[in-house]
């Protein structure tokens, strides 16, 4: 029998270290695209017990309507409604409104603000209205959560997670819409592939979150003042010292 041995100063130990930090720095840098695509995958996989001759199902559907470009996670078109579903992936405590412009997620003594969920679906709501000319009433906003994370959020069922979504979107007994095959086949068609249009829309969204925050802190929820420093004039917390987050 042969033993085939390997030092800490083999080159292939070297490799594999090496090989082993770029992994761990590319996961920390894209952590928050990895989490959001988990999250995405588990909401999908969930949706394919469901799919089928009454539920059509559109994953990661890009659209267009009136020069101004939508992205939804996932849509089910049936004859008992059209659910339009935004998928997060949280974790922590996260506390608020389905009315409020921002929900608060607490990690110890550190807040952070997120995005209302429930209203920003409800944008995409209003654009598969107007494309496919179905009633806002007859198109359901959903907010599925595939993490554990845990929620005090007041809500009108708007919320689900990935072992009840299914349960729900099959409540909904009463036909409404006699040409939701027509209405998918629509929505497929319309659907943007192109690469360079999605990284474009991304980045518009990064942009339009970042001016309408501006005044926010991402850290506590307070709100950023102009201060005088050491070093000059700076945009700061209002919560300092207890929280001391300073806007790059």
């Amino acid at each position: 029998m042969v033993l085939i041995t390997m030092s800490f100063s083999d080159p292939i130990y070297d490799i594999i270290l090496i090989l082993m930090i770029i992994f761990i720095i590319v996961c920390k840098i894209n952590y928050s695209k990895i989490i959001g695509w988990f999250g995405e995958f588990y909401t999908e996989i969930a949706l394919l017990k469901i799919e089928g001759k009454d539920y059509k199902v559109i994953n990661d559907l890009f659209i267009s309507n009136n020069g101004k470009t939508t992205q939804i996670d996932h849509i089910v078109i049936s004859k008992y409604g059209i659910f339009v579903i935004e998928t997060k992936q949280y974790n922590g405590f996260i506390t608020g409104d389905k009315f409020d412009k921002y929900w608060v997620r607490h990690l110890g003594k550190k807040k952070y603000n997120y995005e209302n969920p429930i209203k920003q679906n409800y944008g995409h709501i209003k654009v598969i209205s107007e494309i496919t000319g179905i009633p806002e009433k007859y198109i359901h906003n959903l907010v599925c959560i595939s993490s554990t994370a845990k929620l005090k959020i007041k809500h009108d069922g708007e919320l689900v997670n990935c072992y009840t979504i299914n349960n729900y979107i099959k409540s909904y007994k009463e036909e409404v819409i006699n040409n939701y095959n027509e209405i998918y086949e629509l929505l497929v068609n319309l659907n943007i592939n192109d690469k360079r249009i999605k990284k474009e829309h991304i980045k518009s969204i990064r942009t339009n979150i970042n001016g309408s925050s501006t005044n926010v802190c991402p850290k506590c929820g307070g709100t950023l003042i102009n201060r005088k420093g050491k070093y000059g004039l700076f945009i700061g917390c209002s919560n300092y010292p207890k929280c001391k987050y300073i806007k790059k």
